[in-house]
């Protein structure tokens, strides 16, 4: 995961976009040296976030960040942007040539750190996929996500949210813990493997010592706080936790 500088217009914006653009292609550079299969742009600097929007210039910086990110590295490369703003990251993915988006309150509502997320977004984002020609674009969605109170689906248990998603065309399910950071339960991931038939993704928590619990029913995982200083996600990319992390995963391979 590489979290972008916060975009121009959001609280804790400082940095001219040129300077947003290149540290991401750097940090971008230094996760693939280490070792990674893909990356992934997220505007996590930019809380508190909008709900289920973002304006143009969140668009249009990110599309800048995501060309520069697709032009450094040679691995696939994913787009977020923070809160469910799931049609803008899915143009810039477009734009951008990446390959796939994260996704949040794709199947079911929930109630997010943003306030309630009411509507189900599958329906809606599949046409707008369908509509600008973005079908190659892969949608990885978050199931029962992180930062969110689920309780108006407590009695939907992560499996059958899982299965929903799949039946809903996602083309891949993201399973996480409570929040950025904090571990996500092999059981969980165990759960939504066994009923689904496309991949399932970790999307929190994820350490060298942890990932070969996880291991045996996840196909990837998203990894950012782990690999920097202090395991803070906000800190700077640490190299030593890059080579740490990458010796297990190649231990398990």
């Amino acid at each position: 995961m590489v979290h972008v500088g916060a975009l121009p217009g959001t609280p804790r914006a400082v940095a001219p976009v040129r300077s947003l653009v290149e540290r991401a292609a750097v940090e971008a550079r230094v996760l693939v040296a280490g070792g990674v299969d893909a990356v992934m742009i997220e505007n996590m600097h930019d809380r508190p976030y909008l709900r289920q929007g973002a304006g143009p210039e969140i668009v249009s910086t990110m599309t800048a960040i995501a060309v520069a990110v697709r032009a450094t590295v040679q691995v696939p490369v994913g787009v977020q942007i923070l809160a469910g703003a799931n049609r803008e990251a899915l143009a810039v993915a477009l734009a951008a040539r990446c390959g796939f988006i994260r996704v949040e309150n794709f199947a079911y509502a929930h109630v997010a750190d943003e306030g309630l997320m009411p509507e189900a977004d599958a329906g809606p984002l599949l046409r707008y996929r369908r509509m600008i020609g973005a079908d190659n674009v892969a949608v990885l969605a978050d199931v029962k996500k992180k930062h969110s109170s689920h309780a108006i689906t407590a009695d939907v248990d992560i499996a059958e949210a899982a299965h929903t998603s799949e039946f809903f065309g996602a083309d891949g399910v993201v399973i996480t813990g409570t929040a950025t950071g904090r571990p996500t339960a092999p059981a969980d991931v165990q759960a939504a493997a066994a009923a689904v038939s496309i991949p399932v993704l970790v999307g929190s928590g994820v350490t060298p010592d942890n990932i070969a619990d996880l291991w045996p029913y996840a196909d990837a995982f998203i990894v950012g706080s782990f690999l920097k200083h202090g395991g803070v996600w906000s800190d700077e990319l640490d190299p030593w936790r890059i080579e740490r992390l990458m010796n297990a995963v190649e231990r398990l391979r």
